[in-house]
């Protein structure tokens, strides 16, 4: 694996903060980055749905349309 080394400069409140949080070692580093690259993706993911939802030119649901969606969800959902 490429070694790669960073030098990051904050203020001294928040190094402390994160060094006794335990965010200031390699491995805690690697995992902030690995999660935060996930939720980017997933959040583009959610843009990317609804870019295509928008595409779609479908009617509005109505008012009733939209309280049988939610009482079939919570239906699937205890079931």
């Amino acid at each position: 694996m490429p070694v790669l080394e960073l030098k990051l400069t904050m203020p001294s409140d928040l190094a402390n903060r994160a060094e006794s949080a335990g965010l200031l070692t390699s491995e805690a580093i690697v995992n902030l980055i690995q999660e935060e690259i996930q939720r980017q993706q997933l959040v583009n993911q959610l843009f990317n749905a609804a870019d295509r939802l928008a595409a779609l030119d479908l009617p509005p649901l109505t008012e009733a349309e939209i309280e049988l969606e939610i009482q079939a969800s919570r239906h699937a959902r205890r079931s």
